[in-house]
């Protein structure tokens, strides 16, 4: 099972859980956990081979990982802390994970908080992650990805989160990020089913004014999806929470809690 950690509210009944990115781990989300447990009850978990959840020894001979495979892991999580529900909040990769998750199992999904979501891999994108498949044998994957952070997050007030990020991904072993890179490559028709079908599921985008890659497809996603928000946060690039966190927690914040007042209303 993946490593997790709880954070229990006196009185609030609601969970938020957060999924952290590819080549992150929970430790993304410190600038969060103070104030999201001073409302709710909180759920933090490392993904498959980051953080602290090793990988499983049934798994450390897989030659590839799926989107549902991953969902799988932190859905086995939901059920061993016997949690019917959540809001989510993901950031970069997370987001499809979280997506994914709310596909497969919508009733386990109360809301979505999509931080620097990615939803649409554009040409100079899709060329990136090609790169890596072609090069993860030739290039230390170090290397490989402190390139990819550069480019995602290339401006002087984007360094916090290359260096967050880039100090995360070298807990992950070269097997492991090559394995996660493949996963990325082939999500281009999932992407495409994801922003065909609106998941009516209330849904929050905050994105970084500067996060060049995925703003534009997640304008057009909100121009489309009747339940889906965006917030676009200024001076900011693509990890919000780290470069943004006072404005990214006061506006998660109460978006989770208009989803409750509405989900309330509606019963």
């Amino acid at each position: 099972m993946l490593n997790y950690t709880t954070y229990h509210h006196k009185s609030s009944t609601e969970w938020v859980t957060f999924v952290h990115g590819a080549g992150g781990s929970s430790s993304i989300w410190y600038k969060q956990v103070r104030e999201f447990k001073k409302h709710f009850n909180v759920l933090l978990l490392d993904l498959r081979g980051h953080g602290k959840s090793k990988v499983a020894f049934k798994d450390a001979f897989n030659k590839k990982y799926t989107f549902d495979v991953i969902v799988q892991d932190i859905v086995q999580v939901l059920d061993h802390e016997k949690l019917e529900k959540s809001h989510f909040i993901g950031i970069s990769l997370g987001t499809i994970l979280i997506r994914n998750l709310a596909e497969k199992y919508p009733n386990r999904v109360r809301s979505m908080i999509m931080g620097g979501a990615i939803m649409k891999l554009n040409f100079r994108s899709q060329l990136l992650m090609r790169l890596g498949v072609i090069f993860k044998s030739v290039i230390p994957y170090m290397l490989l990805y402190k390139l990819f952070a550069f480019i995602i997050m290339p401006r002087k007030n984007h360094k916090q989160s290359r260096l967050l990020f880039v100090r995360e991904a070298k807990k992950l072993y070269q097997k492991e990020f090559i394995k996660w890179i493949k996963l990325t490559t082939e999500v281009n028709p999932l992407l495409r089913f994801f922003r065909s079908k609106d998941v009516k599921i209330p849904t929050l985008y905050v994105m970084g004014e500067q996060d060049y890659l995925f703003l534009p497809s997640i304008k057009k996603i909100v121009s489309e999806h009747k339940f889906a928000r965006l917030f676009v946060i200024e001076d900011c690039g693509h990890v919000v929470n780290v470069e943004q966190p006072l404005v990214f927690n006061t506006n998660t914040i109460s978006f989770i809690n208009q989803s409750i007042n509405s989900s309330v209303r509606g019963n």
